[in-house]
This record gives C-alpha cells, structure tokens and sequence, in this order.
C-alpha cells in the first residue's frame, strides 16, 4: 500500500514499474495544486486543494516518477487541453501523420488507432487519406469536439480491458500512436499490456513523450514536472518497461518539438521482420554518457532547480523596481508548476492570455491569475510579455510581434531567464 504520512521523509512509496522501495529524490517543488485545475470566479475564495510535488527517481530502475494522489478519472474526465489550439502542433501532427502513411504503407486496408486521441488534430489527417481510424479518448468534453468533426471516438481510459473490447469487436491496429499519454498514466503495466494486445501481429506503434527525461535535466525543463505526469522516460527506462511486456524498440528519433521530445518505433519481440535500427543504441549510449545510468546524475537536479528559482526572482524585482507592466502568454500546465513553485502571483503578473477559449474567463490554479483574450495585450500594452508556453516561443513571437510598437519585450524562464526584444 502507498500512502503519506505526516511529512516527506516518512514516504512509503514503491516504483509503479520493478516495485523497488522508492527512497532517492529527484526534485521537490512544494506544495501545489493540480496543474489544470483551473479556477471559475466563485471558486478563487474557496478552499483550493495542494498536494506535495515531490518527483523521486527508482534506485534499480531510474524511472523517475509521482505519487497518484488523484486518479486519472478526477483530471482528465473534463479536461481543459484541446490540442487544434497550436499552430505548431496541429503542423507537426500533419507532417508525422503523412510520414506515416508513406513510411509504414497505410491505406484503406490498414487500421490505425491513437490512444489520447483529444479532440481529432491527428487523425483527420488520416482520415483524409481515407485510412480507417479510431480514437481512444478518456475526456468526454475533449471526444464530443472530436466525434463533431467526423472521428470515430471511443470514451474510455485505455488499458488491457478497453484493449480487450477494442479487439473483440475486430479491431486491431497497424499502427497504433501514442503520443503524449503514458506520462500521464498511473498504472504503467496495465496501459503497456493493452498497447500488446490492441496491436497487430505485423503491427507498429509510435510512443511519443515530451519532458523527455535527458532534455528535462540538460534544459532544466523542471516546470514540466505536475501532478498529471506521472513519469518521466528515459530511453534506457522505457526500453526497460516495454521489454519486460514482450515489446521491443526497434527505432528512435530525438525531436525539437515541445522542448526536446522522443519518438519510439516498437513491434512485438517475436515480429522478425523489422530489424532494428542503430539509434537505438546511439541514444542509449548518449543517455549514458551523460549519466542517466548513474543514480548521481538524477540527485543533482534540485540544486540547479533552486538556482533557476533565484533567477526568476531576480528579474521580477528588476521589473517592479523599474515599474515595468507584466503580462503572461499562455496558461499552459508547466507555467502554473513555474509560478507556483517560485512563488510568482497578482503582484508581479496583470494577467495571462489564451487562445484557448476553453480557458478564457478562468483562472489559474494557486496563482488566481485572470485568464484572458490575447487582445487585451494590444489595449493595454504591457513592457514585458512573459511567454509561459516557452515550447512555442516562435509561433507566439511571430502573433504578438506587435507588442514591439510600443518598446514591449518578450521574456522565456526556461532553461534560464532571457529577454527577447
């Protein structure tokens, strides 16, 4: 059993991979509220829940990894993340799925299903092609988007049991995404074992996962860490875990997209067909050379974690002291886990905004900075827009380039404080 007692150091908690008694530190960020609890009006004087967020790293394994202290039921039932939102990602989907079909031979014949389907921004591009598609989307807000657009859309948490369903009903995939989910999933055996039983015999799948585990430390991406990731992957852990479920990588990229991503290429280990590519143990060796096999490298996170802190604090002093406006671009997951755990709230920050309608009009957690309409930044000109969503710096530097008629600059905290003008 896992459970808290009065204080971190009395934590008994096992790796939800090899079982191991989880006793090293990763990085402690406090106490914080769920990352996309965000807030109506009539809630910000109500009593808001915090939770300790608090990674650790498995001596044996090195997942690095949470505690689940809500279910995934609670988070992602009504969920406030509608991928269509970007620009950048709807692009990157657009360019992997047509890689895809060309790469794996997708036609009307072949099956393809995404677990975390969201609201459809990747499969209409195969539905485009006319490839047969299913959805797999545990919010039901974020599905009916998506089943409104013509994609088939199943509203299920995946695991062996809606894996079981999915085939007996004569689905299986040939080539099944994932991407951006195992992150987000508590019960890491059980989602593993689905993704084998759901997929062919001749079948691919690709995983893919921001806050990927080299790229966290070496960007100190430590605002990616909130309470609806779960885990963290490195190469050398996830082959661990898909091996030990009769899975195998057979291919590997390193991407820039989301601040430095990973995508895998996995068969089953008894398919002979496809031979294994020499990334794979390319990017094995690099994790390794940095010291993602060594207990040591994990337990030096928090001191740089710290500095970052200090920093942050170093420029809003700079900017009050000067009476400089500040704004923020974006209410992303990772800038509610930056602000909170720096400590940064209504009396350094105006407000935020969002193209996500969805979002508008709210609030962010612990923090209770209004959500607005990017429009409000032209009426009230701000000195520094502070882009909280530092993954799309680009995209949100070419919309807001506007704010540089008036002398206004835009600011990015991750890997380190950097003023843009």
């Amino acid at each position: 059993m896992v459970f808290w007692k009065s204080s971190l150091e009395n934590l008994e908690m096992n790796c939800r991979f090899c079982n191991s008694e989880l006793t090293r530190k990763f990085v402690d960020l406090g106490m914080s509220p769920l990352a996309n609890s965000y807030l109506r009006s009539d809630q910000i004087n109500q009593m808001e829940p915090y939770y300790p967020l608090h990674a650790f790293v498995c001596n044996k394994c090195l997942l690095v990894q949470l505690e689940e202290f809500e279910t995934p039921e609670h988070i992602f039932t009504n969920y406030a993340y509608f991928s269509s939102y970007s620009q950048t990602w709807v692009k990157h989907a657009e360019e992997y799925a047509n890689t895809a079909i060309n790469r794996f031979n997708l036609d009307k014949n072949s099956q393809v299903i995404e677990i975390a389907s969201n609201d459809g921004y990747l499969l209409q591009n195969f539905q485009k092609r006319n490839i047969p598609i299913l959805g797999i989307e545990p919010a039901a807000n974020v599905a009916k988007v998506a089943k409104e657009k013509g994609i088939p859309t199943l509203i299920k948490f995946f695991g062996a049991e809606t894996a079981n369903k999915v085939s007996s009903e004569g689905k299986q995939a040939d080539l099944l995404i994932v991407i951006n989910v195992m992150p987000h999933v508590p019960n890491l055996i059980d989602f593993v074992k689905g993704m084998k039983i759901i997929l062919k015999p001749g079948g691919i799948i690709t995983i893919q996962f921001s806050a990927y585990l080299l790229q966290l430390i070496q960007q100190n991406e430590f605002d990616t860490v909130y309470h609806e990731h779960f885990s963290y992957f490195s190469l050398i852990t996830i082959q661990k875990i898909l091996s030990a479920n009769g899975l195998e990588i057979f291919d590997v990229e390193e991407l820039s997209i989301h601040g430095g991503s990973l995508r895998i290429y996995v068969k089953h280990m008894e398919n002979n067909v496809l031979a294994t590519s020499e990334s794979v143990n390319q990017i094995i060796q690099k994790e390794k050379q940095f010291g993602l096999d060594n207990i040591l490298t994990y337990e030096k996170f928090q001191e740089q974690v710290i500095k970052s802190k200090q920093k942050t604090w170093e420029f809003f002093i700079m900017a009050k002291n000067s009476n400089k406006k500040i704004v923020c671009y974006g209410a992303p997951a990772k800038g509610n886990t930056f602000l909170n755990y720096c400590g940064i709230g209504t009396d350094f920050i105006d407000y935020t905004v969002d193209i996500n309608p969805h979002k508008q009009g709210l609030f962010l957690p612990g923090t209770h900075i209004p959500i607005k309409k990017p429009e409000d930044i032209q009426r009230t000109k701000p000195d520094y827009l502070l882009i909280l969503a530092w993954n799309l710096k680009d995209e949100i530097m070419n919309q807001m380039g506007y704010i540089r008629d008036w002398g206004g600059k835009f600011v990015v905290l991750v890997p380190e404080v950097k003023i843009y003008t």
